[in-house]
């Protein structure tokens, strides 16, 4: 089942690329005590999450924390190593979060966890964005088609704040 607004999210081990290197984090620490935008992706460096879905939130960035964002963040089944080359890649580093979610754990806990080893890729993260304060979900939009990034965009979710 895909996690609903009322719902907490759910605590599970994260990882992403600091100044000090490599930290794991859970999501309850990432989550507490702030007003979260994360948007997952099935895979970093993939066509339209590094040519639509991440450029459009960093194009937003401001406009996001302008409407009582505390911190930006996307999400990938992807190791830590990949995120920080993803977000240095696309010149996000320092303005985005980049958080691992390497084994698939946290798209498996909220149900929104997709197998796509047909395509070569295994267990992802579906596309989609939700917006989280203190650990609980407001809302929470998925894409019904992967390849497209329209209600988990920057601008759906800045029409939504």
């Amino acid at each position: 089942m895909t996690i609903e607004p009322g719902s907490q999210i759910p605590d599970v081990t994260l990882m992403e690329r600091t100044p000090d290197g490599p930290a794991k984090m859970s999501s309850k620490e990432f989550f507490d005590g702030k007003r979260v935008v994360i948007f997952g992706v099935p895979g970093a460096f993939t066509p339209t999450c590094s040519l639509n879905h991440l450029p459009g939130y960093l194009e937003n960035r401001d406009a996001l924390l302008a409407k009582g964002v505390d911190d930006i963040a996307v999400i990938s089944v992807n190791d830590h190593h990949v995120m920080n080359a993803w977000a240095k890649a696309t010149g996000a580093e320092g303005k985005i979060r980049f958080l691992a979610d390497w084994d698939a754990s946290f798209a498996k806990a909220t149900g929104l966890d997709k197998d796509l080893s047909a395509g070569g890729l295994g267990v992802r993260s579906t596309r989609f964005s939700m917006l989280v304060e203190n650990g609980v979900v407001k809302f929470v939009e998925v894409e019904e088609n992967p390849g497209q990034a329209t209600v988990s965009s920057a601008k759906a979710m800045l029409e939504r704040l």
